[in-house]
């Protein structure tokens, strides 16, 4: 896949983490990609209309994208997400042997993917992902900081 792959991909990731916002959600969004570049799942945090702490973008992305395939091994797959993913994302992406790893705005806060921490790097796992990050940064960024910033006193 090309950057610009990676910027229309990001595009519905966006999309969703608007949806997320619009829903009082944390805006976060993700796409998952087939091989060939089809959408497979699409999905917004739902940690809180779901009541779910493990219901973030990316698990609930994978989620979907397992049930598409009918498996949980996502061999040959992209995850594009607005926001670098958490220890908990990067270990589901991990495990689901995501292929490529896309993703928008870095987390110096919780950041698992060179932030704070670099789960996907770690050569002890028995799978590493390619890592595009920095994709429609900016945008990716501003939905978080517009989010935070009229939820602030």
């Amino acid at each position: 896949m090309t950057r610009a792959d990676d910027a229309a991909a990001m595009d519905a990731a966006l999309a969703e983490a608007r949806r997320a916002g619009e829903a009082g959600e944390i805006p976060v969004g993700a796409v998952v990609l087939s091989a060939d570049g089809t959408i497979l799942a699409a999905a917004h945090n739902e940690r809180e209309s779901g009541h779910d702490p493990t219901a973030h973008a990316e698990v609930v992305a994978l989620r979907r994208a397992g049930e598409a395939l009918g498996s949980w091994q996502l061999a040959g797959a992209t995850l594009v997400v607005t926001l670098e993913p958490c220890t908990m994302c990067a270990g589901a992406l991990v495990l689901a042997r995501v292929a490529r790893l896309v993703f928008g705005a870095w987390d110096p806060k919780a950041g698992a993917v060179g932030s704070l921490w670099d789960v996907v790097r770690d050569r002890r796992l028995n799978h590493r992902p390619e890592v595009v990050a920095g994709v429609r940064e900016d945008e990716s960024a501003a939905l978080l900081r517009e989010f935070f910033a009229e939820r602030r006193w």
